[in-house]
């Protein structure tokens, strides 16, 4: 749908902060309708990039007018993916939700590019900035998130992606260390159709990792309470699985 906002090429609804324009569209609604309505009737995922705004928007549009012509329960049915999903309104977070889509996104993003000093405040100014990556209010709406790193863009790091997620340089918009967890997890697998993987019950597929790390990714609820305790009567909880 568009390119990036360090190259001022994500498309937005309104210019660029540091640049006279809004980015590029490489696709419209309707393209992104007919695509999405053959994707549904051969049973394959349709997957968009789309960073700015407008370009999510114009997402949204186009699977919408997929749904009224194919069935709104075969798109859902379909989870359809957008790669990126970074300025997000409550708009079309609802809508994600109401399409079945799933957000495919990188917290590393946020821990690279956010704050009200780095990239995107340099991009777009500190308020819309703000409003980047908001993983808990698309958790809030019901919509399934998949964490990557877009390697080689960020690096290939699981727990740094977990930790950027839970400490969102924008408070809002953080999320607990399990659910970042189990976005980088079962969510990817979710993400490609696969609900019996990504996580270790009685009866899954045996895939599983063993990590050897030098800081653990703790989150409390309260700045003032100690992250982190090895002892159980602590009760703080186990690696989620």
């Amino acid at each position: 749908m568009d390119g990036a906002l360090g190259s001022h090429t994500a498309c937005l609804e309104q210019p660029y902060a540091d640049a006279g324009h809004g980015g590029i569209a490489y696709l419209d609604a309707d393209a992104v309708a007919a695509h999405v309505v053959a994707c549904t009737e051969a049973g394959l995922q349709a997957g968009f990039h789309a960073i700015g705004d407008a370009a999510v928007t114009a997402v949204v549009e186009g699977i919408r007018t997929a749904a009224e012509k194919v069935g709104l329960p075969r798109v859902r049915a379909a989870r359809h993916r957008v790669e990126h999903a970074e300025m997000l309104t409550p708009e079309t977070i609802a809508a994600f939700a109401e399409l079945g889509l799933t957000a495919s996104v990188q917290p590393a993003f946020d821990a690279l590019w956010g704050g009200e000093e780095g990239m995107y405040a340099q991009r777009l100014g500190v308020e819309r900035a703000r409003a980047l990556n908001p993983f808990a209010a698309l958790l809030r709406a019901g919509v399934p998130l998949a964490f990557g790193s877009d390697s080689p863009v960020t690096p290939t790091d699981p727990w740094g992606t977990v930790r950027a997620a839970a400490f969102h340089r924008t408070a809002e918009h953080r999320v607990s260390v399990r659910a970042a967890f189990t976005a980088h997890t079962r969510g990817g697998w979710r993400a490609v159709g696969r609900d019996d993987a990504g996580v270790l019950v009685p009866g899954a597929p045996a895939d599983y990792a063993v990590w050897r790390t030098d800081a653990l990714v703790v989150q409390a609820p309260d700045d003032r309470v100690a992250r982190w305790s090895t002892d159980p009567r602590s009760g703080t909880p186990d690696c989620p699985t």
